[in-house]
Parts: C-alpha cells; sequence; structure tokens
C-alpha cells in the first residue's frame, strides 16, 4: 500500500510520535522511510539563515551544521535504524511546507507523516487558536494530493494494523475521493470500515422526532446510494445521527467504534485569497486519538507554481492524481 513515506519532524534531540509511527508503518510495508528535517529559515530574504537548535543563536546553515543536525536525528532514531534498514534522513534549510512538499514529490511518496501542532509556536509568541492545525500542516493539506496522516501520539503496533477505520461522509467530492482510498486501504488490510454522516439538526423547537426520523431514514438511503458502488464486497456498517458539530460526532464515532484510523476528505477552500483546510479536518485532526489520513479532491488544491527547484521539474513528476482511487479504475 505504501512503498515510500516521508515522515516531516521538527524535533532534533527528543523522538517524534510521528517519526515512531511511520516508521512502524514502513517496517510493517516493508516500505521506505524518509525522514526530513527542516531547518526553519529565519528570514524571507535568505533561506540559509536559521536558529541553532542548541544556542538558538542565528547562524547560516551550510554543508556542516546540515551534518551535525543529521548525526544528531541518527542518534534520537537509532533504534528504528536497527531494527529497520531501509531509511534515510534528509536535513534542508527553507521554509517547512515547501520543503516538505518538494521532497515529497522528489521521492514520489505514497504519503506524508506530519503533526498537527505548530512546534515553535511558543517561540514565536504565538497562542494557537484552538482547534487549528499548523501552519505546516494546513500548508501541506491544501496543496498535496497524495495521502497526508496526522498523528498525534504514538500509536501502537496493533492500532496500526488499521482493522477497523472510520470514514466521514458529507456526500462531497473530497469525501468520495476519500471513499476510494479506504476501499483500497480496506482490501490491502483486511479492515472493516465504518462510513459515518451526521446529520444536521436544526436547534428549532419545532423540529419533532418525527421529523428527526424521517431525516434519518432519507440520509440512510442517501447514504446507501453514495456509498454502494465503492463499498460492493468490503466489510462495513454505515453510521448515521443527528448531531450539530461535526468534528465532535466523528470524534464519538471512532471511540464508539474502536477506530484505528481516521479518514477524511479535506474540504480545502478558498476565501479572501488564501486557502484553508475544511474546519472539520483541523478540529479532527487536532483532537484525534488515532491518526487521521487526509485525502485531496485535485480539483480544489492550491496549484503551487513557487519555488521548486530545477531537479523537481514537470517532465519528471510522476501522476500524483488521486485518480487511481476511483472507483473506475
Amino acid at each position: 500500500m505504501f512503498k515510500k513515506i516521508l515522515a516531516a519532524t521538527d524535533l532534533i534531540t527528543a523522538s517524534d510520535a510521528l517519526v515512531l509511527t511511520a516508521s512502524k508503518i514502513a517496517e510493517k510495508d516493508n516500505a521506505k522511510l524518509c525522514i526530513l528535517h527542516v531547518l526553519e529559515s529565519a528570514s524571507v530574504e535568505n533561506r540559509y539563515l536559521v536558529k541553532h537548535f542548541i544556542t538558538g543563536q542565528e547562524i547560516i546553515a551550510g554543508p556542516e551544521y546540515e551534518e551535525t543536525v543529521r548525526a544528531e536525528l541518527s542518534k534520537t532514531y537509532a533504534d528504528i535504524f536497527n531494527s529497520h534498514t531501509d531509511y534515510e534522513i534528509r536535513v534542508t534549510p527553507g521554509f517547512p511546507w515547501e520543503e516538505i512538499l518538494r521532497w515529497a514529490r522528489e521521492l514520489n511518496t505514497d504519503m506524508i507523516v506530519v503533526g498537527p501542532h505548530s512546534g515553535n509556536a511558543e517561540e514565536k509568541g504565538v497562542v494557537r487558536v484552538v482547534g487549528k492545525i499548523g501552519s505546516t500542516a494546513e500548508g501541506v493539506i491544501t496543496r498535496e494530493n497524495c495521502p497526508v496522516m496526522i498523528v498525534n501520539s504514538s500509536v501502537s503496533n496493533e492500532k496500526l494494523r488499521f482493522k477497523r477505520v472510520l470514514v466521514g461522509i458529507d456526500f462531497s467530492n473530497s469525501c468520495e475521493c476519500a471513499l476510494c482510498f479506504a476501499v483500497k486501504l480496506a482490501q490491502r488490510y483486511g479492515s472493516e470500515l465504518f462510513p459515518f454522516h451526521m446529520l444536521p439538526v436544526p436547534p428549532i423547537p419545532k423540529y419533532s422526532r418525527a421529523d428527526y426520523e424521517a431525516d434519518i431514514r432519507t440520509s440512510e438511503k442517501k447514504f446507501e446510494n453514495f456509498c454502494h458502488d465503492f463499498l460492493d464486497g468490503t466489510d462495513h456498517e454505515y453510521n448515521i445521527w443527528g448531531g450539530a458539530l461535526p468534528h465532535l460526532e466523528i470524534l464519538k464515532c471512532a471511540e464508539k467504534n474502536n477506530a484505528d484510523l481516521i479518514i477524511m476528505g479535506s474540504h480545502t477552500k478558498e476565501k479572501a485569497g488564501k486557502w484553508y483546510a475544511g474546519s472539520v479536518v483541523e478540529r479532527v485532526s487536532f483532537r484525534a486519538n488515532c491518526p487521521v489520513i487526509v485525502i485531496n479532491d485535485p480539483e480544489v488544491l492550491f496549484s503551487w507554481k513557487d519555488s521548486l527547484t530545477e531537479k523537481v521539474r514537470a517532465d519528471k513528476e510522476r501522476d500524483r492524481r488521486i485518480h487511481v482511487y476511483s472507483k473506475n479504475e
């Protein structure tokens, strides 16, 4: 399923849960693991101006400093490398989401693993808005169409068998992409899928129990029509109930079904010239106890025409569109 995995960490001297999780998946799938650490640029004018990971002083990063950081990462993850030989560590200066995308595309990764939080929020004097994922995770999700896994805490080997998988459904194109991917994953790991849909319940006194039951029946028919062609032959159980806040109901459904993994569509959208990951994705990723995989609809991705180097030319890139997960393939 996953042959090349990129784990992007902002930690150097301490183990990162996302790297530990990525390494377990890589070992289980016999995949190549690339650990990427971006030396975050302290200036937009000079990408090589960074803060030293020990002293905090601004320095100009060069090959010698990059090798120092690489050696420190090798010590931090020595146990991983002793048990899993197909790995590499890359250290590069720049802006995190740009470098993650740069290397993911050069390596043709099958999955990117990131954390939901901003590692240097305190250093920047930023108070995190509750429910918001970090700018790095957001930058990757809104521009990348290979699966992006968000990890809050280290996951046990048992959970990483992905035997019980929740899929959020709201009938959008993005959720269709997520459902297609979930079916492929279920076929690979023998998973049971739990497609979930929250019926919005209006806070109106006139909305009766009979209205609610009628809406549930309508949603069940719509759910069946939306999911049936994808799920035919796959072990699954539909979950539909009413609520007001989708992210809370998704988390409740994940807990109820003891889910090992949550798969969601990104719902990337543009507002006032800026691109955002969907608010439900943000809130679920920020709170989930299990890994969350976000799948994008290629039609809504922000086009990155950027600062890619010559080694990542378009004519050398593989076709990374999510159509490989479509029901027609």
